[in-house]
């Protein structure tokens, strides 16, 4: 009597976890018969202007620039204080494009949880603190290119901005020149400004000091090409420095340029964390994104060398 009870029992407990396993085969079947809900974002940052932040160097030196963190943490800081746009960070170059962005997995495109990223079509300005070629396609060097120029967005290049695509020289003429060495290293850098009259410089002193690294740039570099802003004050500095190429003793520090519809800002100055406490480097590029983002205006006007 008790084995046929056993056995009862047993046949019972099976029957039931058939009929678990079949409901949940059915669940799944028809969560996958069913189509992915479309993706409903209602944008917390309408009406902000908003800013790409990128902070990529693995394709460069990294260690050489760890300021990168407080860099990012600095220009998101410097837009939330005063309203002037949202910074949205990022290590990584995957929303330089103008493709949908989808996430992976659950989240693919197609997935029970789809959901878009945002692409360069939701921002106003990208901000690139990069080194080295970059993890870009040419799709993407190419929507990039087409959110400045045809767009009419900004861009803003922090000191290795311009250590960065050597082997795109469209990307060389758009920021305006390229990296070529720093015969001082990090040192006490005295700054002329060039330009007071500018809405990045105005507030700034004619002359100050910033200790930072201060890069000399090669071609496509030419001051009948961009606007700049500041530059090294020659009468203080070592020009006779192994290392110094430019015969021409022309070391801007800020510049500006236009480039097709759009703006472009670029500045050697961020190498150090004490560059980025110096509130006249943050009000620099607090100016210079606002700049960019047409918050301000003003043209952008080619000029010979300052007479220090």
């Amino acid at each position: 009597m008790r084995r046929v009870l056993a056995t009862a029992g047993a046949l019972a407990a099976a029957i039931v976890l058939l009929s678990i396993a079949a409901q949940s085969i059915g669940v799944a079947s028809r969560a996958a018969a069913a189509p992915a809900q479309p993706f409903r974002y209602l944008d917390p940052y309408a009406g902000n202007k908003k800013v790409l932040i990128i902070g990529d160097l693995h394709t460069g030196n990294q260690i050489a620039h760890d300021s990168v963190s407080h860099a990012m943490a600095t220009l998101e800081r410097l837009g939330r204080e005063s309203g002037a746009y949202v910074a949205f960070l990022r290590t990584d170059t995957e929303l330089v494009t103008k493709d949908e962005v989808w996430g992976t997995g659950d989240y693919a495109r197609g997935g029970p949880k789809q959901a878009p990223g945002h692409n360069l079509d939701y921002f106003d300005a990208v901000v690139f603190y990069t080194n080295g070629e970059t993890d870009m396609t040419s799709r993407q060097k190419r929507d990039l290119l087409s959110f400045i120029h045809d767009d009419g967005k900004g861009f803003v290049g922090v000191h290795t901005a311009t250590a960065s695509l050597y082997t795109w020289p469209e990307y060389g003429e758009m920021i305006g020149g390229y990296f070529d060495n720093h015969p001082w290293g990090v040192f006490d850098a005295p700054i002329i400004v060039e330009r007071p009259d500018f809405p990045i410089m105005r507030g700034l002193p004619h002359e100050f000091t910033v200790r930072d690294e201060i890069y000399e740039y090669r071609a496509p570099y030419s001051r009948e090409k961009v606007d700049v802003l500041a530059s090294l004050d020659l009468s203080k500095i070592d020009l006779s420095r192994p290392g110094i190429h430019r015969r021409d003793r022309d070391f801007p520090v800020a510049w500006v340029k236009t480039y097709g519809k759009g703006r472009v800002f670029s500045s050697t100055l961020g190498h150090s964390d004490q560059a980025w406490d110096d509130p006249h480097v943050e009000r620099m590029y607090l100016q210079a994104i606002k700049w960019v983002l047409r918050l301000t205006n003003a043209p952008a006007e080619p000029h010979p060398p300052v007479k220090h």
